[in-house]
């Protein structure tokens, strides 16, 4: 496996691009927006050289960026010769089944289609390809580069080999693996959307602030990050969509934080908005 596409430049579709190049892979990140493509392309170069300059990298891993990612919005271009597609747009069920319906026009018939999903059924979006045999969910989490797990995570027809594949390319990329029967949420959203809406309960009974609900799961549970840290970092707008999914299949447990409904209504949605249960408007202005 030599060539990896990536459908999406947002957050996780740039963040896998960026991963990809500097373990050795050609890249090419496909969106509908030169606007976004661009955006991918500086935020991609501009972490490459931030993380040659702290040694992160060598500067082998920051040629390949420079020379191994082709951006582009043609999608027969991006996919017509590739060896996996790794699909990280909206995580909205019907938009994932649309982008690979058009994946599947132009795309070779050995290719392994991926989903980058935190809570959709692979085997709902598989049946929609050609090759459900050839289609798996890999969960990446953010910021790719620096966290070490992907969930792997097979439809009803994901055959082993597609597995072994996905395991292996995984490894490549410097990630774990675990490997999760299909279920809404697998493990790790699962755990994140019930502690952190939680705290968004906390949060708006007056527990306590946002910085105290954080600072005792931090030290008192020892977590890296506060839950709602972590809501803001993936974006309240993305947590809002995961919540209301799980809601929706799994029941009352995972009914959305009345806050983070008014939040995400209000545009607040974390810290690519400049604003979420934490303001940023200083670091965006840097």
């Amino acid at each position: 496996m030599k060539q990896i596409t990536v459908i999406g430049s947002g957050t996780m579709g740039k963040g896998i691009a960026y991963q990809a190049a500097i373990s050795g892979f050609d890249v090419i990140i496909h969106d509908i927006s030169e606007k976004a493509l661009k955006q991918a392309h500086d935020d991609i170069h501009r972490l490459a050289e931030k993380s040659e300059n702290k040694r992160y990298i060598n500067h082998s891993q920051y040629t390949s960026v420079q020379e191994h990612i082709i951006y582009t919005t043609d999608l027969k271009e991006a996919v017509n010769k590739t060896d996996l597609v790794i699909e990280a747009v909206i995580e909205k069920v019907d938009e994932k089944i649309k982008v690979f319906n058009e994946i599947n026009k132009y795309a070779p018939d050995n290719v392994i289609l991926a989903t980058n999903t935190s809570t959709i059924s692979p085997t709902e979006i598989g049946a929609s390809t050609k090759h459900p045999e050839r289609f798996i969910a890999m969960h990446f989490f953010n910021p790719v580069h620096q966290m070490k797990l992907v969930e792997v995570i097979r439809g009803i027809e994901t055959s082993d080999e597609t597995v072994n594949v996905i395991n292996s390319v995984a490894k490549q990329l410097n990630k774990d693996t675990v490997e999760v029967n299909e279920f809404p949420g697998f493990v790790t959203s699962r755990m994140n959307c019930v502690i952190g809406n939680e705290a968004m309960n906390m949060l708006m009974e007056g527990v306590s602030t946002a910085e105290g609900i954080d600072k005792a799961i931090k030290l008192g549970l020892n977590h890296p990050m506060g839950p709602l840290e972590m809501a803001d970092l993936v974006g309240l707008d993305t947590r809002l969509r995961n919540m209301q999914y799980l809601h929706r299949i799994l029941g009352e447990k995972y009914r959305p934080s009345p806050i983070l409904i008014k939040y995400v209504t209000a545009g607040r949605l974390g810290k690519k908005s400049g604003h979420g249960f934490y303001n940023y408007s200083n670091e965006r202005g840097s």
